[in-house]
């Protein structure tokens, strides 16, 4: 089986690859655990300093993937409760990772894979890179992916974006600030590593990590509480007719009228 996740580690920097082109990057729980290990060795080793997220193929992560959201109309409460904590702590894990992590964003990140990009500390994107959180168009809720944005953005663009879930462009994912760079396609990764490179080579590693986490912990004193009800909301919307509806009509590439 070829690996789903790519890990390297040079000049300082682990670069991990999110590698399922052929499904365009969609999360399912192995990719989950996987990217989550892969997260927890860069922490633990002392060769890095800067980490960088990226994706291979035309799309940083399309979401849940198909197969995976079908398995989720199945599961039981208690089944649903232990799959969103899985998401919840990978994106805890990325959160509160006492080193930098930079996002290298290049094609759709979209309702998981938006969420996925934004909890990383600093995030560039392609002009052609679109984001979005897709969640009310399929029944579905954005319940943990929600925690993290409005850390980042206000009340009223967080309704926006989440209320209408409609997709959006990089230079529209500047202005509302949930991104902070946007550069050429030509040109995205020689700038990812040399932002890398300025942050290993002109700051103290340890300033970097008690830094991270005095924003981490002074920002969003209630995250903990708020992922808590998150996953319980996840868990339960997934028994929803809703969900089972507009999952099946997602599946089937069917037009819903709600």
């Amino acid at each position: 089986m070829d690996n789903i996740v790519l890990y390297q580690v040079s000049d300082r920097i682990a670069t991990i690859t999110i590698n399922r082109p052929e499904k365009r990057n969609a999360l399912n729980p192995q990719l989950i655990s996987e990217l989550t290990e892969a997260f927890i060795v860069a922490s633990e080793d002392d060769l890095v300093k800067v980490i960088i997220l990226k994706a291979n193929g035309d799309a940083f992560s399309a979401g849940a993937d198909l197969e995976y959201l079908q398995q989720l109309q199945n599961n039981s409460f208690e089944e649903n409760v232990a799959d969103s904590n899985n998401l919840k702590k990978l994106f805890t894990t990325i959160y509160y990772l006492p080193k930098v992590v930079v996002a290298q964003v290049e094609g759709h990140a979209i309702a998981g894979g938006c969420g996925l990009a934004n909890v990383c500390d600093i995030i560039f994107a392609t002009p052609e890179s679109s984001f979005g959180y897709t969640e009310v168009k399929i029944g579905f809720v954005p319940a943990i992916v929600s925690c993290f944005l409005m850390r980042k953005v206000s009340e009223t663009v967080a309704k926006e974006i989440l209320l209408t879930g409609k997709i959006f462009n990089a230079e529209q994912a500047l202005a509302y600030k949930l991104i902070n760079f946007v550069t050429n396609s030509s040109e995205i990764h020689q700038k990812v590593k040399e932002f890398a490179l300025s942050l290993c080579n002109e700051s103290s590693g340890n300033s970097l990590s008690i830094t991270k986490q005095l924003i981490t912990q002074t920002t969003n004193p209630f995250l903990e509480k708020s992922l808590e009800t998150a996953v319980q909301i996840n868990a339960r919307v997934r028994e929803s007719d809703d969900f089972k509806k507009g999952i099946a009509s997602f599946l089937n590439k069917e037009k819903i009228n709600w």
